[in-house]
């Protein structure tokens, strides 16, 4: 059994849309790892109220830190020390046995006007996790999915579809065929990102992803606030970083095996 855990950065508007990315992270990992990892990762929050303070029972949300909003603010870090926080965190992420399958909506380059941001974006993904587990291979191999509450409906609907009937992208031409999901089990299970430490680096990895995107595909202005605090520099060392828990089979024709949707 493994266990995904999803979240997301930027908006799943579309056509109207505040973010012109949406970006999917699924972190998944088997249950027998599940308590060695949460006690790494409590290792590392408690290294961090040592170092610079931060409770270890305050949620760490990547974008809001690094801006130093509510309720990092009182704390006092200076930029580089919330930088260092990131980093902490991925480099922890890179060598923990467990992966993850980024997913990218590129909203510039959509053209159906009926486009469906969050059902396209998780769809991809689930297709990726299990192809990943292989079920022809070990056809008792199943997963289930938990997230923020948010988006649950959505989520939801996308998930029993794809148990239902799932049309996938033929390599060799412009058809595809058709193949249910068979590793996915339950519909998501939600839970509240305050309370995981697992949704909370799925964060962290989907907003580092979200940045890497906006400078490498040049689509996106990153704000002057946030520029100040995170070079180009910065965020590819958080990128080789992570490099190490990606799933680079989930797409061959990218570095860091991000799915780009559409090309």
């Amino acid at each position: 059994m493994y266990i995904a855990y999803y979240d997301e950065s930027g908006d799943d508007g579309y056509p109207r849309y505040s973010s012109p990315f949406f970006v999917l992270s699924a972190l998944y990992l088997h249950y027998l790892d599940w308590q060695p990892i949460f006690e790494e990762v409590r290792a590392l929050r408690r290294n961090l109220k040592q170092r610079f303070d931060l409770p270890v029972k305050t949620e760490v949300h990547t974008r809001p830190l690094l801006l130093n909003k509510k309720p990092y603010r009182s704390l006092g870090l200076l930029p580089h020390e919330r930088v260092a926080i990131i980093s902490a965190f991925a480099r922890l992420i890179g060598r923990l046995p467990l992966k993850v399958v980024n997913v990218v909506i590129v909203k510039p380059r959509i053209r159906k006007p009926d486009y469906q941001v969050l059902d396209t974006a998780l769809t991809y993904s689930i297709q990726r996790i299990e192809n990943d587990l292989a079920p022809d291979q070990n056809p008792d191999v199943k997963f289930m999915m938990i997230t923020d509450p948010g988006r649950m409906g959505k989520m939801r609907k996308t998930a029993r579809r794809m148990r239902r009937i799932n049309f996938i992208p033929s390599k060799f031409g412009p058809g595809s065929y058709r193949r249910e999901i068979q590793t996915l089990i339950e519909d998501p299970l939600p839970k509240d990102s305050r309370e995981s430490y697992f949704i909370q680096m799925a964060d962290t990895i989907s907003f580092i992803v979200y940045l890497h995107t906006a400078y490498t595909l040049k689509l996106a202005h990153v704000s002057n606030r946030l520029a100040a605090i995170v070079s180009p520099t910065q965020i590819a060392l958080w990128m080789d970083m992570l490099k190490g828990s990606f799933n680079l089979q989930a797409s061959r024709k990218d570095a860091y095996g991000i799915v780009y949707h559409p090309r």
